[in-house]
């Protein structure tokens, strides 16, 4: 069973299960990377009870499937593997999880880290924590465009 390059789903995912899926198609694989963002209890010096993600769908995977197809023209890797999670999260709930395959590891680790900058600054996600005073509206930072730029792309959602 092949899965899909990019899903946006509620429900958790194995990261086991994943990796394993992604590896099955290719005996060529000689690393894989992987990352997984999860829900933080902090955030700008507040406690977060929760948090909210909505997206807009069609959009959103759109979006994703050409961030991987950019990695695929940049890296030499075998393929990858994006989930991310909407709906309501909790603190250590899994939010993310951006996994390549390739023949050695640097072209992994670079691919990896190329779409999760992407993804923080590209995919149309929009973020609502719950503080202990009140609702807030994630913004994007300034950090996440500057990670972007260094691959040669410049946003500017800060």
């Amino acid at each position: 069973m092949t899965l899909p390059r990019v899903s946006i789903q509620t429900d958790d995912f194995d990261l086991s299960f994943e990796i394993a899926a992604l590896r099955r198609e290719n005996k060529g694989v000689g690393a894989v990377c992987s990352f997984i963002g999860t829900v933080r209890d902090r955030n700008e010096g507040d406690a977060v009870a929760s948090m909210e993600l909505e997206h807009y769908p069609g959009m959103t995977e759109k979006s994703i499937e050409a961030m991987v197809d950019e990695a695929l023209r940049r890296f030499d890797i075998f393929g990858a593997r994006v989930i991310h999670r909407v709906g309501l999260l909790q603190p250590l709930d899994q939010i993310v999880l951006v996994a390549v395959t390739s023949a050695h590891r640097g072209q992994s680790f670079q691919a990896c880290e190329f779409l999760m900058d992407y993804l923080k600054t590209q995919a149309p996600f929009w973020k609502k924590e719950q503080t202990a005073q009140g609702a807030r509206w994630v913004d994007a930072r300034v950090s996440d465009d500057a990670a972007l730029a260094r691959w040669g792309i410049t946003a500017s959602n800060a």
